[in-house]
């Protein structure tokens, strides 16, 4: 090719490439791709120029053979073709402007003609995938149709295409290992050719990005172990390459705690959160790197909002650790078992002797400074379950702290439903804090604060759009009211005459735990308030625990009038038989309250002889 064609060629190319990494922003407001669709007409200029494909082209697999069934879709190992001669030469330099053609029709919503142009690129450079010129641009090209199928829903297609690009980048690198051209160096001059390290650092990036998508994949197709494998070693790589941008990699480390989280893998959960916590401190502070945008700090409310997430990601990590903690002491009331407790402090010691081996399999993030950084907010949280008060007080305080964090952004105001969420795992921080707690005064105090953050929710909420989290506010409100009665009961029985004050106390907290447990009963009925005859399945075991407990509070309200005494026996018996009753017509509806069953059937079976010399004694007297 003569000097002045090629040169005319570079310089078009080189032009193509700046006007598609133009923000569409900064594109006319009407023409949003216009620059865009500058650099596609310069694209198929230099196609043009370039000439036709090679003859040999026609005898490659077609595009719809180039899927995920076949060879080079399934990342069998290929075979090193070098390129050589003028003929592969313009193959390649073909194969680069059909990928950047590809790029650019998906860039503005032309998927199918997007997906051509990258099948065509594929089919270019077959034979060559494996040489030092074309892996990198057939990995991307591969990764590209991932993307795409996966943005299709077609998972199995994607997953297919980006395997074999892991395969190919793996294969690559035991055979060959020396930094491979980067897709724009084909037409670059031979002085200009980028070194080395800068080859090696584009294409460790591209690598990185395709174990990204394939975690993404991997999560759409519920292979979570797989998923967190991949998202893990993406965001080690992304440290280790300098190439992240800081509020991204936060978040994706945060949402990579949750799973370890469900796992009940504090120490790794921890090490996420923490390194979280480090690396989104960086953000505004960090020299550019490649992948950090300048709309990074320039967006407060996008910075915030991720302030939030991560700090709702601590808030779970504190109450899943301290809720871990009571299952694993409570008795079959709910109460502390001592005993258990005592195991586990046995226990205790040889989980902190193990500490240092199980952190070398844990997963870790970073070295040197940034490794040290991420340890020093480790090491101020625990990982392991709180055995008592003040551990778990501990933990209590830290999730308090990520609360207030997440309020800042997620207001009632604009986010309802994230700031409810928020404001019901404080009050189950304050739930499972009074597990722990032996004072029962100090214990009723805790759901005294549960109730006064809860209740101002239920007159904020429109119940006809809220229904369903008006249901889950008005149980927990009832449930507050009706342990703090229990515990109300609890301290009266250790006097030898309660006064009529904790009488009066205890009543009135029967009666509002009744009045929430009514409202939440009330929701369930139709518009004609009928209550119905089948209780959907997700609502079925807290109407049932309802209706047990309204039976239970009417035989525990406190009065000197046997008249109304006898009538809250036989409300109580009647809210007894219906659960009773229920659950003869409803089989499937036992095996969810098995023990609430149990001791309604006892009651149902009690409380009429209980009435009648009620009834007797009233007459005599």
């Amino acid at each position: 090719m003569a000097n002045g064609a090629w040169a005319e060629i570079r310089e078009k190319f080189q032009a193509a490439l700046a006007l598609s990494r133009v923000e569409l922003h900064k594109n006319p407001e009407k023409e949003p791709y216009k620059s865009k669709y500058s650099s596609r007409v310069l694209l198929e200029e230099v196609k043009a120029l370039l000439g036709p494909a090679p003859e040999d082209e026609d005898e490659l697999p077609q595009a719809e053979e180039g899927l995920g069934a076949e060879a080079h879709a399934l990342g069998l190992p290929a075979e090193v073709v070098e390129v050589e001669g003028p003929f592969a030469l313009r193959a390649v330099r073909l194969a680069v402007i059909e990928f950047h053609l590809g790029t650019n029709l998906i860039d503005t919503e032309e998927l199918s003609a997007g997906e051509e142009h990258l099948a065509k690129c594929l089919r270019l450079l077959r034979k060559y995938r494996l040489s030092q010129d074309c892996v990198s641009l057939y990995i991307q090209a591969q990764n590209n149709l991932g993307i795409l199928w996966s943005e299709r829903e077609e998972i199995e297609t994607a997953q297919a295409y980006l395997e074999s690009s892991e395969a190919l980048y793996n294969q690559y690198m035991k055979e060959i290992g020396i930094p491979p051209l980067d897709p724009t160096e084909h037409f670059l001059p031979e002085e200009e050719k980028l070194t080395e390290q800068e080859r090696s650092k584009r294409f460790e990036k591209v690598y990185t990005h395709n174990l990204y998508y394939l975690a993404q994949v991997y999560q759409h197709m519920e292979m979570f172990e797989k998923a967190a494998h991949y998202c893990h070693s993406t965001l080690k790589r992304q440290l280790e390459h300098n190439a992240y941008h800081p509020i991204e990699w936060a978040i994706n480390a945060a949402t990579l705690s949750q799973f370890y989280i469900n796992k009940l893998c504090f120490m790794e959960a921890r090490h996420c959160l923490s390194a979280a916590n480090v690396i989104f401190g960086q953000t505004g502070k960090n020299p550019a790197t490649e992948d950090t945008t300048e709309t990074e700090g320039d967006v407060p409310e996008l910075y915030h909002q991720r302030k939030g997430e991560i700090a709702r990601c601590w808030i779970k990590y504190c109450l899943t650790l301290m809720q871990n903690a009571q299952l694993s002491m409570q008795d079959n009331i709910g109460e502390l078992d001592l005993d258990k407790q005592s195991e586990l402090r046995a226990l205790r010691k040889k989980e902190l002797d193990e500490e240092e081996s199980v952190r070398k399999k844990a997963v870790q993030f970073g070295t040197g400074e940034l490794c040290d950084a991420i340890s020093a907010v480790e090491e101020k949280v625990s990982y392991l379950r709180p055995l008592d008060f003040e551990e778990a007080r501990e933990l209590f305080l830290l999730g308090q702290h990520y609360v207030s964090e997440a309020k800042e952004f997620f207001q009632i105001d604009g986010y309802v439903t994230d700031h409810i969420e928020v404001v019901q795992d404080h009050s189950a921080l304050f739930k499972v804090l009074a597990f722990f707690e032996t004072d029962m005064e100090r214990r009723c105090k805790m759901h005294k604060r549960r109730i006064a953050m809860l209740e101002p929710l239920i007159v904020d909420l429109n119940p006809q759009y809220y229904l369903l989290v008006n249901r889950q506010i008005q149980f927990e409100i009832a449930h507050a009211y009706y342990d703090m009665m229990d515990l109300k009961v609890a301290i009266a029985d250790k006097l030898r005459d309660p006064d009529s004050h904790i009488i009066k106390k205890i009543n009135n907290l029967n009666k509002s735990a009744l009045k929430y447990y009514q409202l939440f009963l009330d929701s369930l009925r139709d518009p004609n308030k009928v209550f119905p005859e089948h209780i959907g399945e997700d609502v079925l075991r807290p109407a049932m625990l309802a209706k047990f407990r309204v039976a239970r509070l009417y035989g525990r309200i406190i009065t000197s009038d046997p008249k109304k005494e006898l009538e809250n026996l036989a409300t109580s018996l009647e809210h007894y038989k219906f659960i009773v009753d229920y659950c003869e017509k409803h089989p499937e509806a036992a095996q969810e309250i098995e023990v609430e069953l149990e001791l309604s059937k006892e009651m149902v079976s009690l409380l009429p002889t209980k009435m009648e010399r009620f009834r007797t004694k009233m007459a005599l007297t």
